[in-house]
C-alpha cells in the first residue's frame, strides 16, 4: 500500500517521503524482487528515512539510491512512561523478562535454547516471557519437557500500556532477535533500568552505549554466555542502580528531537521541484533498467491517464482542497489574530 500511495502521490505532482524500518537481504528471490520494486519506488521519491545507520546503508544498497537523501531518525520511547520500580522485584530471585513477538525473526528457537541451559545452573533463575506467535509452542515444549512451570511464564499477547507492569518486575532484559533494524524493545527495558542482552545484528549496536548493553553473536552459546555475565554482576551488586540507568536513557530517544529531525526533512521536501511526466519516465528507465524501467514507465503513463479521467469525472472544483493551517501565515494563526483583534476591539469600546 506505501508503494501505490508514493507511485500515485508522484501521478499527483506530489513530494514524497519514505520512511524504511525493516531490513532486507539480497540472496533469495522474495529479497530479489522486493529490492526491485523498492527501487522503482524510491527512483524518483524526493528522501527516504531510516531508523539507524546500518539500515540506511541496508536501503542505500537495495534501492541503489543517492545516500544523501537518505536520513536517519531513530524512534523514540516516552520516558514517564517507563520508570524504574525496583519493589516490584523479587529478591529472592532474578528475573529475565523477554517482550517480543513469538515469531522466527525475532529468535524464539534460540531463547528455547537458553532457557534449560541457564535454569539448570541457577535455581534461582526465572523467565517472565511477553508476546504471542507461532512460536509460542517452541516454549510450551522446552517448559513441559524440563517441568519449568513454576520458573517461566508466558503471559501471552501484552497492551503496550501493560508492558512496564512486566518489565520493573525483572533485574535483565533479554532481546534475541536474529534481524532488527532499530530495537525499542531494548529501550524500554533500560528506561525501566533492567540490564539488557541482547544479540549483535543489524542496528541493535547503535542504540544503547556500551555499558548499558551486552552484545552477543546470534547463538546460545554466546547469549548463554553474555547472561552468565550479567547474572555474576547482579549477584555482586556491581551494576549500576535502575535509576540511574534510567537517568541515562531518558535523554537518549525524545518525541521532540524526533519532531524537529522530522520537520526539517519536510521542510527541505517542500521546497523541491516536482519532476514533470516526461522527466519522471526518463529517470525509470535510467535508475531502472532497460526492462524494469520501461514496465513501470508504461505502468506511469496509464496512472497519468487514469489521473486525466478521474479529474474529469469528478473535477478539481468540487473537491475540499487542504489548507495551510499552519506557520506565521498558517490559516488558523490568521483567524486566532483576527479574533484577537475582534475581542481587543470591543474592549476598548467597552471601555469608552
Amino acid at each position: 500500500m506505501a508503494h501505490d500511495a508514493l507511485f500515485h502521490a508522484k501521478t499527483m505532482g506530489l513530494n514524497t517521503v519514505f520512511t524504511d524500518h525493516s531490513l532486507f537481504g539480497f540472496a533469495d528471490v522474495s529479497s530479489v524482487l522486493t529490492n526491485k520494486l523498492l527501487t522503482v519506488t524510491l527512483c524518483d521519491t524526493n528522501h527516504t528515512v531510516c531508523v539507524s545507520y546500518t539500515s540506511k546503508e541496508n536501503t542505500v544498497l537495495r534501492a541503489t539510491l543517492n545516500p544523501e537523501i537518505v536520513s536517519v531518525i531513530p524512534n523514540a520511547v516516552d520516558p514517564t512512561d517507563f520508570t524504574p520500580d525496583p519493589s516490584q522485584r523479587q529478591d529472592d530471585r532474578i528475573t529475565i523478562v523477554v517482550i517480543s513477538r513469538l515469531v522466527y525473526r525475532k529468535g524464539i528457537d534460540l531463547l528455547g535454547g537458553i532457557i534449560p541451559e541457564l535454569c539448570l545452573k541457577h535455581p534461582d533463575l526465572h523467565f517472565l516471557i511477553g508476546g504471542e506467535g507461532p512460536k509460542r509452542i517452541v516454549l510450551e515444549e522446552v517448559r513441559e519437557k524440563y517441568q519449568l512451570h513454576d520458573r517461566v511464564r508466558l503471559l501471552g499477547a501484552l497492551e503496550h500500556k501493560d508492558v512496564r507492569g512486566v518489565l520493573v518486575q525483572g533485574h535483565i532484559f533479554l532481546n534475541t532477535s536474529l534481524t532488527e533494524a532499530f530495537c525499542m524493545a531494548i529501550v524500554e527495558g533500560a528506561s525501566c533500568g533492567l540490564q539488557v542482552v541482547s544479540t549483535r545484528v543489524g542496528g541493535i549496536p547503535e542504540v544503547l552505549p556500551e555499558d548499558l548493553i551486552t552484545l552477543c553473536e546470534p547463538t546460545v552459546r554466546s547469549l548463554c554466555a553474555g547472561l552468565e555475565t550479567v547474572i555474576a554482576r547482579q549477584r555482586s551488586g556491581s551494576v549500576p542502580s535502575p535509576y540511574s540507568i534510567h537517568a541515562c536513557v531518558q535523554n537518549l530517544y525524545t518525541w521532540r528531537n524526533v519532531a524537529e529531525r522530522t520537520e526539517k526533512v519536510y521542510d527541505r521536501v517542500s521546497r523541491e521541484e516536482v519532476l514533470p511526466l516526461h522527466r519522471r519516465l526518463r529517470r525509470l528507465r535510467s535508475h531502472c533498467g532497460p526492462v524494469a524501467g520501461s514496465i513501470f514507465a508504461f505502468s506511469a503513463v496509464l496512472d497519468f491517464l487514469f489521473l486525466l479521467l478521474l479529474q474529469w469525472l469528478v473535477p478539481d472544483r468540487v473537491m475540499d482542497v487542504a489548507v495551510d493551517a499552519t506557520g506565521p501565515h498558517g490559516l488558523w494563526r490568521q483567524e486566532q489574530s483576527g479574533e484577537a483583534g475582534g475581542t481587543k476591539q470591543a474592549a476598548e469600546s467597552d471601555i469608552s
